[in-house]
Order: C-alpha cells, then structure tokens, then sequence
C-alpha cells in the first residue's frame, strides 16, 4: 500500500470516528436540557445519550449482512449523511420526542459508522499493522469525542440548542469519505461461504456489554453531579468529557505497549481503570482536580478495552466473517449502553432508596470490578493461547472441486 492511499484511509477512519463522536454531542448540556423539559424523567433524559445504542444494535447485525451486497464505502456515505441530517432534526421544533427520535435516526448512522470503522481496517491492514491502525482507531474516536464534547460544553453553555449544530460534522464527513476510501466490491460470496463466529467472539462481546453498561455512566451523569461550586456547569462537564476522551488519543497510540506490558490481561487492566476512575467519582464530586483524574481512568478504560476487543474478534475470524464479528461486538457495547441507566437507576433506587449519581458511580464501580475479575478468569482459561485467534476454524466453506470430488475444509 503507497503512503498516499494509506493516509487516505486514515481520513476515512478519522472520519467515521468523528461519526461515533456524535453520540455525545449532548452530554456536556443534559443538565440543561433536563431543566427545558422538567416533566420529561430523569431516564428518559439520560437515553437522548443511549437511545442510539439500542438502535445502533440492530443496525451493526445487519450491516454484517449489507456488507455482503453493498460497498462499505456507500454504506458509509449513507450513514454520514444520515448523522449530519439528523443532528438538525431537533432545530424544527422545540420538542423532547423530536429531539429524542432524532437520537433514534442517528443510531442508524452509529451502528453502520461502529461496525464499519473496524471492517475497514481489517480490510486493508493485517498482523501488526492492523493492531496500530486499530490504536489509530481509538485515539481518532478519542479525537473527536474530545472536540465534539469540548465544543458542545462552550457553544451551548448559554443555549443547549446551539449544540445542535455540530452535527453538521456529518456532511463534513461525507465529502471526505467520497474522496478518500476508495470504492472495493463486497466480500465474493459464491463459494457459498457459511459463516461462523467463535466461541472467543461470544465471549469478548459480552465482556463489552458489562464495560460499557458501566462505563457509559460516566457520559450520561457526569453533568449532573457535579457538586460544590462546580453544580450545573455545562463547561465544566464538557471539558471532563473532553478530558476523558483525549485520554483515548493517547491511550490509543499507546495501545502497543500497552498490549506487551499487560498481554493477556489488558482488557481486565482496561476495566479496573473504570473502576479507580468511578471510585473518584464518588468521593470528591467539587473537586475539579480529582475529578480531572477521574475522568483520565475511565477514558483510558474506553481507549484501551475497544481496540483490544476489535483485534481479539477480528483475528478470530477469517476475513469474510470479520464484518459480522465487528457487528457482534459493537451491538453488545451499544445494548450495555442502553440498558444502562434504566437499569442502574431501578437498582439506586431499589438497594440506597434514591436515585443519585453518587449511588448509581457505586454500583458502577462494584459491577465493573466484578466484571474485570470474571474477564482475568476467563484469560486464565486460554493458557496463553491469544496467537490461536489468527485464522482459527471460524468460517467453512466448500473448496473447488478435487478429484472429481468436493473437498471441505475449514480455513
């Protein structure tokens, strides 16, 4: 590949990171948009962040199969679009349900951009290249988290309305990838290819589910639970979503080192960083210093725990099945985030009798660090065998015909 066409890609995944990042785009104002419409609940409120997730799931399962029809490269176009047109769907009219279904078109636009980012890498890169690409991935995904909150936290101090607009980043990005990713046919299907996803695939993906049901409490309560001097502070809270996602940046082009010093255990590593992060949270919500800590951990958790699951599931599969793999482990992470705060929000209230961002950071906290000891026992169980992932007997299919007769075998 010429260093041209690389840098090409680069854009095109650069660019469907910025896509990812519009799922934030509100975080920074949801204490202010709370106050607009008081008579909507408090979960409903916070589901403007993860409503696209739910939708993002079915979209991801699907786009393993679209994938096999259509080109990434229109598909991809379609979901730019779609994120820009979207996004400005609530400046119509000054509605919560008009507001709230745009989320849900956009989660169209989040499971195709989730899925697809990472089927592009697997498309051009391989082996070691394909692991840096994918911490490429997640510092551009951690890139334009921290422009999109940052900048959402500035122009919507004032007016969360204004924070609408950013989303024309999707037309911006539709341009780019219409010059840049160049058009590759859908994977050849008539060698009746039958796809099969591995155990490892399964597994992965519902480590992902439990990262992020905890993970995206951060996003989604940030705002309003700030304490002290800092209560209500739209800036404030978009400079700490914008802290936890340019931790991502750095956490991704470290992810290399980071992989060798933890191996196996990285995505465990990965989810006790939530944890400490949470534990932070909790304690000092008026300290801005820790909480600038804080939202380092819990970034650096999202940084490292996605590219590393990326690669574990796509060196699992053979080439055809990496799409629908991606899409397996992206629709988990999307349904952990939605599920989250109806869920984390019934246990507040059902266990501390109140439903409170300190309360919900608590089970957060506990749930994770359950979770990064049941993902430690279950890389015990590998005994060392990450390496196996590469071209293991996930997919079989029928071989030209040999001696007049029809060899199967499995790649």
């Amino acid at each position: 590949m010429t260093k041209r066409k690389k840098h090409k890609i680069v854009v095109v995944i650069i660019c469907a990171s910025f896509l990812q990042g519009l799922q934030f785009v509100l975080s920074p104002v949801l204490g202010q948009i709370a106050e607009h419409f008081s008579d909507i609940d408090m979960s409903l409120i916070q589901m403007v962040i993860t409503v696209p997730a739910i939708v993002s799931v079915f979209v991801a399962l699907l786009s393993g199969w679209l994938a096999l029809k259509i080109s990434k490269k229109k598909l991809l176009l379609f979901a730019a679009f779609l994120a820009g047109t979207a996004g400005l769907m609530p400046t119509v009219a000054d509605s919560f349900w008009m507001l709230f279904f745009s989320r849900m078109v956009y989660g169209i636009s989040l499971g195709l951009a989730t899925t697809l980012n990472t089927a592009i890498v697997a498309d051009f890169f391989d082996g070691d290249a394909r692991t840096s690409m994918m911490g490429i991935q997640a510092a551009s995904i951690g890139t334009g988290m921290v422009c999109i909150t940052t900048l959402s936290g500035w122009i919507g101090k004032n007016n969360f309305e204004n924070s609408y607009w950013i989303n024309i980043l999707g037309f911006v990005a539709f341009a780019l990838i219409l010059c840049c990713l160049p058009e590759k046919r859908p994977v050849n299907t008539e060698k009746k290819e039958e796809i099969r996803l591995c155990k490892d695939v399964s597994i992965a993906s519902g480590f992902a589910f439990l990262e992020f049901f905890f993970l995206i409490t951060f996003s989604t309560n940030i705002a309003l639970h700030l304490g002290g001097t800092l209560t209500g502070d739209s800036t404030i809270a978009g400079n700490l979503i914008g802290i936890f996602s340019g931790i991502q940046i750095v956490a991704g082009l470290l992810l290399g080192r980071v992989t060798r010093y933890f191996g196996k255990y990285t995505m465990p590593a990965a989810m006790m960083s939530f944890s400490i992060g949470a534990v932070l949270l909790i304690v000092f919500p008026g300290n801005l210093p820790l909480l600038v800590i804080s939202a380092l951990f819990c970034g650096f958790s999202q940084g490292i725990f996605i590219p590393t699951g990326m690669v574990t599931v796509s060196n699992a599969v053979a080439p055809a099945a990496v799409t629908m793999a991606s899409a397996v482990f992206t629709s988990a992470m999307s349904m952990g985030q939605f599920f989250s705060p109806i869920v984390l929000n019934m246990l507040s209230n059902k266990i501390f009798g109140d439903v409170t961002t300190g309360n919900v950071y608590k089970l957060a906290a506990a749930g994770m660090t359950a979770s990064a000891v049941l993902s430690v026992w279950w890389k015990k169980k590998d005994h060392g065998k990450e390496n196996s992932y590469e071209k293991k007997a996930c997919i079989m299919h029928t071989a030209p015909e040999r001696n007049g007769g029809t060899d199967k075998r499995i790649l």
